[in-house]
């Protein structure tokens, strides 16, 4: 019974500015929504394999055939996507182990635990990540 309390205390927890930055609880934290993250995304992935290789039907109507065509296409598109987030959130579980997850990659100051909670595989604060963004833009431009 104790460990189910702990568990659900776990659950309930959300970092706050109060405490130390990255400190071994928040640390916890991010490393399960990252994880949990990673886990659904696979599942989906796996789910989308079963469900593509049942639909293998030829549908005679070219309409059809065209609509369901572009379905897996967008699917595929989508798992794409996601194979590239999952590589993100790799690099998010190795910045916690060595102890660099948090911070920016550009500036060496935390990123903030609000960017943090949205954006879990962020590398940048919210500053750094505009100024890199209009740098591109600018670059883009010429």
């Amino acid at each position: 019974m104790q460990t189910a309390t702990v568990l659900t205390d776990q659950g309930a927890y959300r970092p706050t500015d109060d405490e130390p930055f990255m400190n071994e609880r928040q640390l916890g934290y991010f490393k399960r929504k990252l994880q949990a993250w990673k886990d659904e995304i696979l599942r989906e992935s796996r789910e989308t394999v079963t469900h593509l290789q049942k639909e293998t039907e030829n549908h005679p109507d070219l309409a059809d055939r065209a609509t369901s065509e572009a379905d897996r296409a967008l699917e595929l598109r989508t798992r794409d996507r996601q194979r590239k987030l999952i590589s993100k959130i790799d690099d998010a579980l190795r910045r916690i182990e060595d102890g660099s997850y948090g911070y920016c990659e550009e500036t060496g100051e935390p990123i903030g635990l609000a960017r943090l909670e949205a954006r879990p595989v962020a590398t940048m604060s919210v500053e750094a990540q505009e100024r890199h963004e209009r740098r591109e833009r600018v670059h883009r431009d010429d």
